[in-house]
Parts: C-alpha cells; sequence; structure tokens
C-alpha cells in the first residue's frame, strides 16, 4: 500500500487527523476531565479552573526560511514569534498570562541577533499586556521559535468558532490583505508602502479589542485571520454550521494595498486567500450591534446565511460566486494526481 505523505493532504487535514487521536473518548480515563476544548477544533485549548474562570493555551512554531523573510530584522523575527501566539489568545476573548519561548539557533549564532530577538519578543509581550515567563534555549540546524501563550477568561465570555447563527453580522477588525501585498511586493522586487510592510513584519494581535469585546455580550463566534479571510470563514462556517455572504465592496482594504493591486482579481485575491494579517473576524447579534461599534476600527463585511447556502462573495455588480477554501498553509497540500 502506498504511504500517503503529509505535503498530499496539507495543514488542516493532518490537523484533524491528529486531532481525532488526541481527543480520542478513552483519554476521559487520563485525567482529561477538566478540559472545555482539545485539541484542534479552536484556536485555542480551554482548561477548567474549577471557578468562574477558564484558561486558554496555545502554542505556535516558527522556521527562519518558512516564516521569516530575509528583509525582517531579528527584533521583528522576535516580535512576529510572540505575536503568533497572543494573537491566538485574543481570539477567544482572553486577557494574556504569561508566554513561554522555546529558541532553536544554530551554535554560531551572533549573541547581538539574539538579543534583538529577545527585545522584539518582549516588546510585543509588553504591547499585550503580559510577560515572558520562560522557555527554552537550544542549538538547531535552523532558527526555530515555539512559542506558547496563557490567557485567563471567565467561562460566560469565552468566545469561540461556533455560536454563529444564520442573521448574524460578519465583521472583521483593521485591515484585510495588507500582509499579503506586503508579500507579495518582496517575492516581485516591486516597492510598497513602509505601512503595508510593517502590517507582514510586525503584525499586531488585538488583545485588547478582544476582550471589549467579549465583554459586550454582542459577539456569537470568533477567530483571528491569520491563515486568510476566506480559510477562517470555513473555519467558523464549519464550526457554527452557517453559510456567509460576503460583500466584496464591504472588504476593509489599505488605499495603498489597492494601489499595488493593479491586474484584473487581484485585489480579492489579495482581501480573500493571503495570510499573515492578525486580525479579528466575528459575528454578532445584530440586535446588539450598538455595543460594538465603537469598540474598535471595525468594518461588517457580510452576514450569516443558512449552512446550506455556502459561503460566497457578492460583487458590486450584485453577481454571487463561492469564496475558493485556501489561503495560507504551513503544510502545503500537492495537487492530485
Amino acid at each position: 500500500m502506498k504511504e500517503t505523505k503529509v505535503s498530499s493532504i496539507g495543514e488542516r487535514s493532518l490537523i484533524s487527523r491528529l486531532s481525532e487521536i488526541f481527543n480520542a473518548p478513552e483519554g476521559k480515563e487520563r485525567g482529561q476531565e477538566g478540559i472545555i476544548i482539545g485539541a484542534g477544533s479552536d484556536d485555542c485549548a480551554v482548561l477548567d479552573l474549577k471557578g468562574e474562570d477558564c484558561l486558554v493555551v496555545t502554542t505556535d512554531m516558527l522556521h527562519r526560511t518558512t516564516d521569516f523573510p530575509v528583509e525582517m530584522t531579528p527584533w521583528q523575527m522576535g516580535w512576529m514569534s510572540a505575536a503568533v501566539n497572543l494573537s491566538d489568545i485574543a481570539a477567544m476573548g482572553a486577557e494574556p498570562a504569561g508566554l513561554l519561548m522555546a529558541i532553536g539557533m544554530p551554535a554560531d549564532t551572533e549573541i547581538a541577533f539574539v538579543e534583538e530577538l529577545a527585545k522584539g519578543i518582549q516588546a510585543c509581550a509588553e504591547f499585550c499586556g503580559t510577560a515572558v515567563v520562560g522557555g527554552d534555549l537550544d542549538t538547531h540546524a535552523e532558527l526555530t521559535i515555539t512559542g506558547t501563550a496563557l490567557g485567563r477568561v471567565k467561562k460566560s465570555q469565552l468566545l469561540l468558532r461556533k455560536g454563529a447563527k444564520p442573521g448574524d453580522l460578519v465583521c472583521v477588525t483593521g485591515y484585510t490583505g495588507s500582509a499579503g501585498a506586503a508579500l507579495e511586493a518582496i517575492q516581485s522586487k516591486k516597492s510598497v508602502s513602509e505601512t503595508v510592510l510593517k502590517a507582514l513584519f510586525e503584525p499586531v494581535p488585538r488583545t485588547q479589542e478582544a476582550r471589549k469585546l467579549a465583554e459586550s455580550g454582542a459577539v456569537t463566534s470568533m477567530m483571528d485571520t491569520s491563515d486568510g479571510l476566506a480559510m477562517s470563514l470555513y473555519d467558523l462556517a464549519r464550526q457554527s454550521k452557517v453559510g456567509f455572504r460576503i460583500r466584496e465592496n464591504a472588504l476593509p482594504i489599505l488605499p495603498e494595498v489597492r494601489e499595488f493591486a493593479s491586474g484584473p482579481g487581484e485585489l480579492p485575491e489579495l482581501a480573500l486567500y493571503t495570510g499573515g494579517d492578525f486580525e479579528l473576524i466575528f459575528t454578532v447579534d445584530p440586535e446588539r450591534l450598538k455595543k460594538v461599534q465603537n469598540i474598535c476600527n471595525l468594518t461588517i463585511i457580510g452576514e450569516c446565511t443558512k449552512y446550506e447556502t455556502g459561503i460566497v462573495l457578492e460583487s458590486p455588480e450584485f453577481k454571487l460566486t463561492t469564496i475558493e477554501q485556501r489561503g495560507y498553509q504551513q503544510l502545503k497540500a500537492e495537487p492530485a494526481d
């Protein structure tokens, strides 16, 4: 029997397979009764603290060759390494409670490089109101940074990928497609503004906005958009059992990105299918919209529909097309034979 390779199924399919192993029913007998949310179904695992609060936990791994463009400074590498983890904490509506960082590096790495890396990690942690509380150092063939972030939130305010209902409004913070435009500019050696480059090199975890959204009681589901808007919509749809109707002319896109995307179809491609924008995508009960409108820079981009309607994009001419299930994946699936 031919063995299936990791690259043939992609990141999400592999996560699904491993989650079935880690969430096996017999695990209940191995002290897992305190686990509210286990592996695979959300941005973080959720542990019961036996009171009104719960602990959210996430981990992410970054590599020099696949995650850090050569134009990035060591400080920016550190910032991003912390940001990818703290963005997951934000996605659950939680308050960051600590960050652990494990760094593997070649033995000939300059001390100054490591110090700047640490300063970037520390700056992001401070920005999000938390601190680095531990970690590990080791030698490694390639710079590899693994972060583990902890957060705390009241059980009544915990936000998950499930909970959206038909009729709910779909909102996003900030802008979409900025990091994708920056990466494309780097790869094609085109010029782009510092604002766009910063979106890729120094993504901002929306921890402060997330806490206020969680406290509002108006948000029905939420996650971050680090893997791209389209992928996030599919993740929300799968967990909430809803469809989405997204309006193309409502997508929040920076003027600089609009100028950069000159080719036909390039703008929706950047806005929907590129990753790296650490924004929040969330659904809101329309009757409670006023509770969230002044919390942060948010844009209503569509509404939830019945699951059977799928995920569609409404053009300015009111034409409907299916939004594809693709975006950034660390383990890219190979085309089928």
